[in-house]
């Protein structure tokens, strides 16, 4: 606490704060989805100067409702479909104040925040039917974070299986440990595996089926090469729903053959996961329980405010032995069996994240946060169905969970031109201001992707979406005409 700290004039700025948020949810359904910044400002605050005296509290908030607010990401208001970004829930709005007001580490000891981190995450575990020991689990800054943790304690039970401690002497001399992925496989994987020294090139990517599945052949012929080659094959990477297409892969049988195999089977469920929530589809997520490791994030379908990810293991003492060092300093005879949650995870001071998703998800309970989900998944079904019926465009993969993939192909123009085009769309239908959808690569051919996350989209804001791209399309093929000299 400052001394020039006076309590009326923190009060009276924390009014002013909680009207400018309001006022700013309130109107996000009303304001562009996104527009870009003027040059200006982006100018502005690049120049910022490093301040020599101290700006009263009602000075700072001005600044941030004209300049800061002023320019938002987007992804707020309901016609936000791009990437997987989701809307804030106003009860974790509300909880991360509270949670910076006291500003704890949430490492170990014995305040709320430690504890409550264990509730949510074995409420997550829950959510998703994942088996959950206590320990088993711990908040991170997202899945990317989250899969770094899960697949370290893989890699440390390999390296033991081998007779080695990785721990005390690296990698250096062991046959190569390799894991198996597929050409959808979020990129964070591949991060951990060069920041855990295993290297991309013992990440094989395996074939897919024609709609983006793990394909069971394929990983079982790799698998069989690699151990020939006198190569450990020790991981095994499956997707609860893929960032592209929202495909979910055959879990069961990819469990059955981990399980033969003796792999670490680490589930993908950054957005995906809470899908199992939704009866309709629940049936898709058959096997995901039976997985070593699952990672995921609260921030995405939840919408829990920006940063939380949760990796959760079957092993609790496979996670604790891989990261545990607790130095002199540290030493807390009163934390019981379970130690401090920075014995999990790579963190040592970590932020109080359990806070925004508690409030989260008992502001909507199971039933709430399950037709949030439910209402996402069907508005996606019922797009990929309006694509289908739209002789202008076409869809890319069946729609499993709430991403659906499309693209503006009207008849008559050649596949080169079409994939120029929708390369372009997404940047165009930006700019346009009335949605926001962003654009991927999928088996070869440049598509749109939306990703329905918020509960307050209706079906209305679909159509508006699908004449916007149809739009959007047609002025970008018109300009490739004009360009080229085509008729």
């Amino acid at each position: 606490m400052t001394d020039d700290f006076r309590t009326d004039d923190f009060r009276t700025a924390a009014h002013t704060a909680a009207e400018l948020v309001s006022d700013y949810l309130e109107g996000l359904p009303a304001r562009p989805v996104w527009q870009p910044m003027d040059d200006s400002e982006r100018q502005a605050l690049l120049d910022l100067e490093l301040p020599e005296h101290g700006a009263p509290l009602e000075e700072l908030l001005k600044t941030v409702g004209e300049r800061i607010m002023s320019a938002p990401m987007g992804n707020g208001n309901q016609r936000f479909f791009g990437w997987v970004n989701s809307a804030p829930q106003p009860a974790g709005v509300l909880a991360t104040l509270a949670a910076s007001a006291m500003n704890p580490s949430s490492a170990g000891g014995d305040h709320a925040d430690v504890h409550l981190e264990r509730a949510v995450v074995r409420w997550i575990a829950e959510l998703v039917g994942f088996p959950h020991p206590a320990g088993g689990g711990l908040l991170t800054s997202g899945t990317s974070m989250a899969t770094i943790v899960c697949l370290a304690a893989a890699r440390n039970r390999a390296a033991r299986a081998a007779g080695w401690d990785v721990r005390e002497d690296g990698l250096a001399g062991m046959p190569p440990l390799v894991g198996y992925v597929t050409g959808e496989t979020h990129s964070c994987v591949r991060k951990a595996a060069e920041l855990l020294g295993l290297g991309s090139r013992n990440l094989r990517t395996v074939a897919t089926d024609a709609e983006g599945h793990l394909d069971l052949d394929a990983l079982a012929a790799a698998v069989a090469e690699d151990r020939a080659a006198g190569r450990l094959p020790f991981l095994v990477v499956a997707s609860a729903g893929t960032v592209g297409t929202g495909a979910v892969d055959p879990f069961e049988p990819i469990a059955d053959l981990a399980e033969r195999e003796g792999l670490w089977l680490h589930v993908d469920g950054a957005y995906g996961a809470f899908g199992v929530l939704d009866e309709t589809i629940a049936h898709r997520y058959a096997g995901m329980e039976r997985a070593d490791s699952l990672a995921l994030d609260p921030h995405k379908w939840l919408g829990v405010p920006v940063d939380c990810g949760c990796a959760l293991v079957r092993d609790t003492e496979e996670l604790r032995g891989t990261f545990s060092l607790v130095p002199s300093y540290l030493r807390d005879e009163a934390a019981g069996s379970l130690g401090w949650f920075s014995e999990y995870g790579t963190e040592q001071t970590r932020p109080f994240r359990s806070l925004k998703v508690w409030a989260s998800i008992a502001h909507r309970g199971r039933a709430g946060v399950a037709a949030d989900i439910a209402h996402t998944t069907a508005l996606a079904r019922r797009l990929g169905e309006l694509v289908e019926a739209d002789p202008e465009l076409e869809l890319i993969a069946p729609v499993e969970t709430s991403i659906v993939a499309f693209r503006y192909a009207p008849a008559g123009i050649e596949e080169s031109r079409l994939n120029t085009v929708n390369k372009e769309l997404p940047v165009a239908v930006q700019l346009r201001g009335e949605v926001f959808v962003t654009g991927a690569l999928h088996q070869g051919r440049e598509m749109i992707r939306a990703c329905l996350l918020n509960a307050t989209t209706t079906e209305a804001d679909l159509h508006l979406l699908l004449s916007e791209v149809r739009s959007a399309g047609s002025e970008l093929t018109d300009i490739y005409r004009e360009v080229t000299g085509d008729s």
